[in-house]
C-alpha cells in the first residue's frame, strides 16, 4: 500500500501561513509599550504625591513637637513669626528661645529656606503654622502648602507657674 503524501490536506495548505506576521508583532509591541508608559506615569505620580504627603507628615510632627514644648512651659508667651530675628541658641538663652530656635531649625531642615513658620498665642489658644513650597506636588510653580495646628492651653497651668 502506497501512501499519498498529500492525502487529507487541501492543496493550498502549502501557501497558507503558519504563525504571526511582522505587523501583528509590531502592533503587540506598540500595545505593550503604551501599557508600560502608562505604568511609568502612574509610578512617577505616586512618587510625587508620596513626597508631598511626607512633607505634610513632617510638618505635623514639627508642629506637635512645638505645641508640646509650649504646654510644658505654658507660663511663657511663645508668639513668634519667621520675619522676626532668630532666637538665640546659646547656653544662656531661655527655654523659650531654645524651643523657638529648634522649631525654626526643624522647619528649615525639612523644607529649606523658603519654608516659614509661626506661633501665635491668644487667650489660651495656640496656633502653630508651617508653610513650604509644594510646587512639585501641586504641579504649579510657586504653589505653597500650609499646615496649621490650633489647640487650647489650659489657663490653670498659666496661673500656677
Amino acid at each position: 500500500m502506497l501512501a499519498c503524501p498529500n492525502s487529507g490536506f487541501p492543496e493550498d495548505f502549502s501557501r497558507r501561513q503558519i504563525g504571526m506576521t511582522l505587523i501583528e508583532v509590531l502592533v503587540a509591541v506598540l500595545i505593550l509599550a503604551i501599557g508600560l508608559l502608562g505604568a511609568a506615569v502612574i509610578q512617577l505620580n505616586a512618587l510625587k504625591y508620596t513626597d508631598s504627603s511626607r512633607m505634610t507628615s513632617q510638618a505635623s510632627f514639627i508642629a506637635y513637637d512645638m505645641l508640646d514644648r509650649i504646654r510644658a512651659n505654658s507660663a511663657v508667651d511663645y508668639s513668634w513669626g519667621r520675619a522676626e530675628r532668630d532666637p538665640a541658641s546659646s547656653a544662656s538663652a531661655s527655654v523659650r528661645d531654645l524651643d523657638l530656635h529648634d522649631f525654626e531649625a526643624n522647619i528649615l531642615g525639612f523644607a529649606g529656606a523658603s519654608a516659614k513658620g509661626s506661633v501665635s498665642v491668644s487667650a489660651g489658644e495656640v496656633t502653630v503654622s508651617i508653610s513650604w513650597d509644594d510646587s512639585r506636588g501641586a504641579n504649579r510653580p510657586g504653589a505653597r502648602e500650609t499646615f496649621t495646628l490650633t489647640s487650647r492651653i489650659d489657663d490653670e497651668s498659666r496661673g500656677a507657674q
